[in-house]
């Protein structure tokens, strides 16, 4: 018979764990790498059902992450470019037809936070959406339009009562709450984007808009430049656009341009 092989010394040989704690190593090292992975496919911007977490701008809209995150306030009197090759923010709902008692009116004064802001408080108007009208390309971007290639301009279209509030009240209120003898110009807001423009539905308000610019023009020492042109394809605009002093008094834009112009107006904060 042979002789046995020699052993091995006690000290050099492998430590054999008990068999429970084995078995709960392995797990805790099975279940760190499934979640590392888990995170990885998902991203840290999903929840862990798998749904994509909602984003809430500063204005306080909810948003999809593979949307344009919302405008920077205009800080400095000007807007922020916002990211190129991104998909465009969410737009607002279409707006709803004028019922057979109320009547649309579209106004063009710059930009549209401020006209918004002041004529959403009138009595007798009825809603007011921040769009774009007047250019010749369909379901034009904001920052389409911000480039001033699009021929459109920002513009607010407002439903409204007439047995309420005139369309010749709106307009006096449209000559008062901004500056039309600056051409494509409004405060720090240039381009043609921000032209002073009246976009009439039908002869009778041409004709009413037609009166109140010449009685009217004795306010200003300089000629008004307002154009006066038949209403076209009106497309609204981001979400984050509509209601937005509303949901952002204190951007400095607001407090610096549209608060001073509520005062002027006497119209509430």
């Amino acid at each position: 018979m042979s002789p046995s092989p020699p052993r091995r010394p006690a000290s050099s040989s492998p430590v054999r764990l008990a068999a429970p704690l084995r078995r709960g190593l392995w797990a805790a090292l099975l279940a760190t790498v499934f979640v590392a992975c888990s995170q990885q496919d998902r991203g840290p911007a999903e929840t862990s059902a798998g749904a994509a977490a909602p984003i809430v701008s500063e204005a306080g809209v909810e948003a999809s992450r593979v949307t344009e995150p919302k405008e920077a306030p205009k800080e400095a009197m000007s807007k922020v470019e916002s990211k190129s090759g991104e998909s465009p923010a969410p737009r607002a709902a279409d707006p709803m037809p004028a019922q057979a008692a109320e009547e649309l009116a579209t106004f063009g004064a710059g930009c549209f936070w401020c006209v918004e802001a002041v004529l959403e408080q009138l009595d007798g108007v009825i809603d007011v959406q921040s769009g774009y009208m007047g250019g010749d390309v369909a379901n034009p971007s904001y920052e389409a339009v911000c480039t001033g290639t699009t021929g459109h301009a920002e513009v607010v279209q407002i439903r409204f009562d007439p047995s309420r509030i005139a369309y010749a009240t709106l307009l006096d209120w449209f000559w008062k709450l901004h500056d039309p003898t600056t051409l494509n110009r409004q405060g720090a807001d240039v381009g043609t984007q921000y032209r002073s423009a009246i976009f009439v539905h039908g002869e009778a308000q041409q004709r009413v808009a037609e009166e109140s610019r010449t009685r009217h023009q004795a306010d200003f020492a300089r000629p008004i430049v307002t154009e006066i042109t038949p209403a076209s394809a009106f497309y609204a605009a981001e979400l984050y656009h509509q209601d937005f002093y509303r949901g952002n008094r204190s951007y400095g834009y607001c407090r610096a341009v549209i608060v001073p112009k509520l005062d002027k107006l006497g119209l509430k904060r």
